[in-house]
């Protein structure tokens, strides 16, 4: 497999944009970087972004993600493996990502109410949006899976 295009080198002023609602997600939305971690793979899963579930899942490992949650994600349903918070960030992925299929439905919006506060629930969203985007970039320029290495993360100072 052969990229197409690389988005940072052919239009950095646009991939400076991309990076700098990422920054916001990583260090200002007041998420936890486990929870950011979760709502980046499970988009990347449905979206079928070989690329960003490369990223993301090594990522999530470096932040003491377990193998048993990750290989549990498409079905985290059936699980006990998920807080309820998890629960409701999946869920709220889920729907914002295939966003045709119901429109976000209000027993989502209500489950994710009571798990959030009204700004944390806007930088969920945006964390949402973000990786929609980082997946629809990777996808249609077809960036190659396998080469990331995960930064070391310090939970002190990655927030």
């Amino acid at each position: 497999m052969e990229a197409r295009l690389n988005p940072q080198q052919v239009s950095p002023a646009a991939y400076t944009a991309m990076a700098g609602l990422e920054t916001f997600v990583r260090k200002a939305s007041k998420l936890e970087p486990s929870l950011v971690e979760l709502v980046k793979v499970r988009a990347s899963q449905i979206n079928g972004c070989a690329y960003c579930i490369d990223i993301h899942t090594k990522d999530a490992r470096s932040e003491g993600e377990t193998e048993q949650r990750l290989s549990a994600l498409t079905s985290w349903r059936e699980t006990p493996f998920f807080t309820a918070r998890e629960r409701a960030t999946l869920a709220w992925t889920e729907a914002l990502t295939l966003i045709t299929e119901g429109h976000v439905p209000d027993d989502i919006y209500e489950l994710a109410k009571q798990s959030f506060s009204d700004e944390e629930l806007v930088n969920l969203t945006v964390a949402v949006i973000a990786i929609n985007g980082w997946n629809r970039l990777a996808i249609s320029l077809r960036s190659v899976p396998g080469s990331y290495q995960p930064r070391m993360h310090n939970t002190a100072t990655s927030k």
